[in-house]
């Protein structure tokens, strides 16, 4: 997904807002707005709005020194999830379609991006991991919004015929809601991928390990610090594990737009599991803001990689 004029806002609010929560001086603060502001000056808008990110919040962390200024609010994050966990499980365990509600209870904790927001209190972490709706098959969903919508039954089905399945993980917190999803996938064929270095709260293996996974097929991290999966820029090892896996579940919207137009092989199939926040993705995917999107990566893009 390139970068959209509407994308520049966004990044001077996130430099802000990440420059805020990382540090209290102002000079710090100033730095790293002029520094964004010039470089978006020369922006490649070709290139996907991660990489604009991965760029900020590398030199973020060297101006703080901090090389992981997010670990305090991403071990929160876990602990909050953890202590809801069992009430998800149970959630998921009197389900008509376990597969779909652990799926949408998975997209619901998307809403723990602090990309899209870092004033996460305590109040929007709770409401984002109990925002999943009624199950599927009680036919008690209370808005289109928090429906799960796109491409479910392929999803299903892809699931079902799957050998392997690689999972790309987003968000601290998030990640411990995911479990439920990897227990309906079965652990025994799911490889999970973090990313590979500190960037945002979005996950590392040690956070993988805090989540509590077990049983997987393998653990990997993808050698990267892009919040995203831009292949370019991840490890030998992983773009051979991606190359390889039959099926492929992509969460948040930061994998979306670094994914959405890769080539994938003739027998893999790739969905993108994410809560809508941005008005220029909810156009891209034809999905009303705040939406719960499954939906599959298109077939046209069958042709670059």
């Amino acid at each position: 997904m390139k970068t959209s004029l509407d994308c520049l806002p966004c990044f001077v609010r996130q430099a802000l807002e990440a420059a805020r929560f990382v540090s209290d001086d102002p000079a710090l603060h100033e730095q790293l707005a002029r520094e964004l502001l010039r470089s978006l000056a020369e922006l490649d808008f070709a290139q996907s709005p991660p990489l604009v990110a991965q760029q900020l919040h590398r030199r973020l962390r060297a101006l703080s020194g901090n090389p992981d200024p997010y670990r305090s609010a991403k071990d929160h994050a876990n602990a909050l999830a953890l202590a809801a966990l069992p009430a998800l499980r149970a959630a998921v365990q009197d389900s008509a379609q376990p597969l779909l509600t652990a799926t949408r209870l998975a997209v619901a904790a998307n809403a723990i991006d602090m990309g899209i927001a870092n004033a996460l209190t305590d109040e929007t972490l709770r409401a984002a991991l109990q925002s999943a709706p009624e199950d599927e098959g009680t036919g008690q969903v209370p808005n289109r919004q928090e429906a799960l919508l796109g491409d479910t039954e392929d999803y299903v089905e892809a699931v079902a015929r799957a050998e392997s399945i690689l999972f790309l993980a987003d968000n601290a917190g998030e990640l411990v809601v995911d479990r439920l999803l990897v227990e309906q996938l079965g652990p025994a064929r799911v490889v999970l991928a973090t990313r590979g270095r500190p960037v945002l709260n979005d996950v590392t293996r040690e956070d993988a390990i805090t989540a509590g996974f077990a049983g997987l097929r393998e653990l990997i991290d993808n050698g990267s610090d892009a919040p995203g999966t831009v292949l370019e820029d991840c490890s030998a090892v992983f773009r051979q594990r991606f190359a390889e896996a039959p099926l492929i579940i992509a969460k948040g919207q930061g994998n979306f737009e670094t994914l959405s137009e890769v080539t994938l092989g003739a027998q893999q199939q790739l969905f993108f599991a994410f809560k809508v926040e941005c008005p220029v993705i909810a156009k891209d995917v034809g999905l009303p803001l705040g939406s719960f999107a499954l939906v599959r990566a298109k077939a046209a893009a069958q042709s670059r990689h």
